[in-house]
């Protein structure tokens, strides 16, 4: 069983499809056809048992019957129309059947119907010439005849049983025929709908074959209708959709990452060799200018390092997906980003109104994305500059009085890499932003950058608050 099984699954989808159907249409036919067999059957055993209860011998017919067995030659045989058999039966279990006429072998029943025990008997019985034949048995009642006929006795009329029997087996021969048909005609169509139906799948299976061979991501399958087939058919134009995009993603990524990393290496490697040569021809560099030097090569060092963080932040295995969410106070987050914001900006006055708001996000990521916005902020606002930090109802927002963002370039701001005109020659590498939208939007929230009334620009993260703040700790 376990061998036919591990045969039948071996076998290409269409042929166990058009094996399936052909062998649900065979059983199908067959329960038809042994049904119909049956119910011909009894009809044909119920004509037949009707027809021998309805005939009835008449007593001329008997008396000639009995004259043509005691006296062979001297009296002609009876004859009854049609294929009937006649037989007297009497008490003693002797018989009497016309001359021409096998003889049927008398029964209990016969012999019981002939003393009167029984009114009648149905039964199959065998002539002497091996025949089965169907046999109804009768009291039959008439005056003695001296020598010939006692006071009563059993009449019975037989029919051979050839006659129901040869027709079925002919019945039987037609079914199997047409069932046989049925069966063949039945896998030649469920082979033809399996390969019309499977043929979707066989694009499909080329498809991902094409796909897995050439790494193609542009090929599309038709999708036709509304069934199973067509939804995957979908599925997978969405899947090589999503991949492509990915990889244009991917591509984009590693080629924006080449291009921002060979400014700062570029620059590192000039005041590098500089330093060198210096060293090498034994000519000094002046205090001033290699001071100078020194200053630029840690600050491109400290710019490369933000910058491969950023990559790495963003190229992490998790990070389409946001890590374990906490309840955390979101108040609490920004006074710690706040008090490293103030390290970086020494000169600047950064105000602080911060209400008690707890929202449900991961804890490391938010302080990132809140240190981002505080350093662009400090970053951009001019010296001896304020920057107004404020928490209510939910919103964080971030005033900063430096030289604000052009309306067209406001639908960029959270590109990666993006970086506008007049800030390409400050240090950054255009990913801050990109992580801190990421962020929120992962934390459930909402996060925007748009002109302040009174000149800078105003960036607002607005976070759901949770449904309870975090356990007091003891």
């Amino acid at each position: 069983m376990t061998g036919a099984l591990h045969r039948l699954r071996a076998l290409p989808l269409r042929s166990r499809l058009a094996l399936l159907v052909a062998t649900a249409v065979a059983v199908a036919v067959a329960a038809v056809a042994a049904a119909c067999w049956f119910v011909t059957k009894a009809q044909l055993d119920q004509q037949m048992d009707n027809s021998l209860r309805n005939v009835k011998v008449d007593n001329n017919y008997v008396q000639a019957l009995v004259a043509a067995c005691t006296r062979p030659g001297q009296a002609a045989a009876p004859q009854l129309g049609g294929a009937y058999v006649v037989q007297l039966v009497t008490v003693s279990g002797n018989t009497c059947t016309a001359p021409k006429a096998s003889p049927i072998g008398v029964t209990t029943d016969d012999i019981a119907v002939a003393a009167g025990l029984r009114d009648n008997a149905l039964h199959t019985a065998r002539a002497e010439n091996g025949k089965k034949m169907r046999v109804y048995t009768y009291t039959y009642e008439t005056t003695p005849v001296p020598g010939l006929l006692p006071n009563s006795f059993a009449v019975s009329v037989a029919r051979p049983l050839s006659e129901i029997t040869e027709p079925l087996a002919t019945l039987a021969w037609v079914l199997l025929v047409v069932s046989g048909i049925g069966v063949i005609g039945a896998g030649a169509a469920g082979l033809w709908v399996a390969r019309t139906g499977l043929r979707p799948v066989d694009e499909l299976t080329e498809a991902v074959e094409h796909v897995a061979r050439t790494e193609d991501l542009t090929v599309r399958i038709p999708v036709e209708g509304e069934d199973e087939i067509a939804r995957l058919s979908s599925s997978f134009n969405s899947m090589t959709a999503s991949l492509a995009s990915s990889r244009d993603r991917q591509a984009q990524l590693i080629a924006d990452a080449g291009h921002e990393l060979r400014t700062p290496l570029t620059s590192l490697r000039t005041n590098v060799e500089l330093l060198a040569r210096s060293d090498e021809t034994g000519r000094p560099i002046p205090p001033d200018d290699r001071r100078a030097l020194m200053k630029s090569v840690t600050a491109q060092m400290t710019e490369l390092a933000s910058l491969i963080g950023d990559l790495q932040e963003l190229a992490r295995p998790d990070a389409a997906q946001p890590g374990p969410l906490q309840v955390v106070g979101l108040h609490d987050i920004a006074s710690a980003a706040l008090e490293r914001a103030r390290l970086r900006g020494p000169e600047l006055t950064i105000t602080a109104d911060l209400e008690p708001w707890y929202v449900r996000a991961e804890p490391a990521a938010l302080e990132r994305a809140v240190v981002n916005v505080l350093d662009n902020a400090v970053k951009f606002s001019p010296q001896h500059g304020t920057v107004a930090v404020a928490l209510r109802d939910g919103e964080l927002t971030v005033v900063d009085q430096g030289p604000g963002i052009p309306a067209e370039e406001l639908p960029h701001v959270f590109e990666r890499f993006w970086r506008s005109p007049s800030a390409r020659q400050l240090p950054g590498s255009g990913l801050g932003l990109s992580i801190v939208a990421r962020t929120v939007r992962q934390a459930g929230g909402e996060v925007a950058l748009h002109p302040s009334p009174d000149g800078g620009t105003t960036a607002s993260i607005r976070l759901p608050g949770a449904p309870q703040p975090p356990p007091e700790k003891s």
